[in-house]
């Protein structure tokens, strides 16, 4: 089962995110992106996703963390990210992401 700390480990150690300081929320800053994965998420697991009237017209997901384990948050909060985050910033982090990996199967062979 996730916890908040893992959702806080994983989203924070994301570019430029930054955590609200008076709930538990993340966000990039993004003005013009297009965020139309919501509904799709909610249908396609609702034993895992859900929204509440309150976020109506926002982008937000929410996550029901005893439905998942800390290893699946990873994917999870990095694809919101994506969907929040300026294509230039999105770009750096798929480079940066890539370069590590790459880095540590050479030092494994």
């Amino acid at each position: 089962m996730a916890r908040q700390a893992d959702v806080r480990r994983v989203a924070l150690s994301l570019p430029e995110t930054v955590e609200a300081p008076n709930h538990f929320a993340f966000a990039v800053r993004n003005k013009r992106k297009l965020k139309g994965f919501k509904d799709f998420l909610v249908a396609l697991d609702p034993a895992r996703f859900f929204t509440q009237p309150h976020y109506n017209g926002f982008p937000a997901v929410l996550v029901r963390l005893p439905a998942v384990t800390a290893r699946e948050l990873k994917p999870i909060i990095t694809e919101a990210w994506r969907c929040q985050a300026p294509q230039d910033l999105d770009t750096k982090h798929t480079t940066s992401r890539r370069r590590a990996v790459g880095r540590a199967q050479r030092a494994k062979g």
